[in-house]
């Protein structure tokens, strides 16, 4: 492995890592501030967090993706990724509440399984690895949500329902990301979201400045770290990368999420459930190394 290859992955590991934690983060910011107050102002600092990036890599801006910009606005496609990825972060923050924060970050993670599923819709072949998957994971996923008596915990299905718009927010992306600049599809689609979660909390909820406080270290962290920092060691570790091991080292914020649970926030999973954690990110290690060349994934 070549050392530039090396430091890559170091990258993505730690882009992993701080994503896994961000489920930790949320986790605890529940516990003192509305879903979509959270995620209100904490889409607000990750898109203020991207401003520098942006003002940077316009210098370099590839002019084919500004000639495409004349066709397909990157406002309208940030307001149409936007909203999608209001639904998923929300549907994710509220089943939190419900669920711990490692069994959340593994039902999430089955949106790298649904993403070529949806694509059987747009009449792409899958191969025959893909649907492999797919068995692995609704094994994995029984094992760590379905009980005994066959039902499911409010949170998981919350969950699940979230993955599903997260691999719709995947798609979106992947359609308009070859047309659009990334970092300006990714600013105007949080600032989006951002003012639609705030929306939601003005009408569902109400918040304390007292409670904003309490949640404040939370905030900052799924804000700044989870889109800001995050996003910018993904875009610098994937350029070197390998696409296969970014797909696996890029997985690995399921374990992180699992592992924070248990040492921050003291959560502990039945053998069973262990069981279907194992069964499930083998699972979307399998489809997101066979999907990896076909679809792009942009991580918020």
């Amino acid at each position: 492995m070549k050392k530039q290859e090396l430091k890559s992955n170091i990258l993505l590991l730690i882009t992993a890592a701080i994503w896994g934690l961000a489920f930790v983060a949320q986790k605890v910011g529940a516990e003192y501030i509305g879903p979509f107050a959270f995620n209100g102002i904490r889409f607000a600092l990750g898109g203020i967090s991207l401003i520098p990036l942006l003002l940077y890599f316009s210098k370099t801006q590839n002019q084919t993706i500004n000639n495409c910009n004349k066709k397909y606005t990157f406002i309208i496609a940030g307001i149409i990724t936007g909203c999608v990825l209001f639904l998923g972060a929300s549907l994710q923050q509220i089943g939190l509440n419900y669920t711990s924060a490692g069994k959340a970050a593994f039902i999430t993670g089955l949106y790298m399984v649904f993403v070529p599923i949806i694509s059987i819709f747009f009449k792409k072949n899958i191969p025959l690895t893909i649907w492999v998957s797919v068995v692995m994971t609704a094994i994995g996923l029984y094992f760590l949500s379905i009980k005994e008596n066959f039902s499911i915990s409010q949170g998981d299905l919350l969950e699940i329902i979230g993955a599903l718009f997260w691999a719709l927010h995947i798609l979106a992306i992947d359609y308009f990301i070859k047309k659009i600049d990334a970092l300006k599809l990714s600013f105007v689609q949080t600032l989006t979201c951002s003012i639609l979660s705030i929306i939601a909390s003005l009408i569902f909820e109400k918040t304390a400045i007292s409670s904003i406080y309490s949640a404040l270290i939370p905030i900052l962290y799924g804000g700044i770290f989870s889109v800001g920092i995050a996003y910018t060691l993904q875009i610098v570790g994937q350029k070197h990368a390998r696409p296969s091991h970014a797909a696996i080292i890029l997985s690995m914020e399921s374990v992180f999420a699992t592992l924070g649970g248990m040492i921050l926030l003291n959560e502990h999973l039945q053998l069973r459930e262990y069981l279907g954690c194992f069964l499930m990110l083998s699972g979307m290690l399998l489809s997101q190394v066979s999907n990896f060349n076909n679809t792009k994934t942009v991580k918020e």
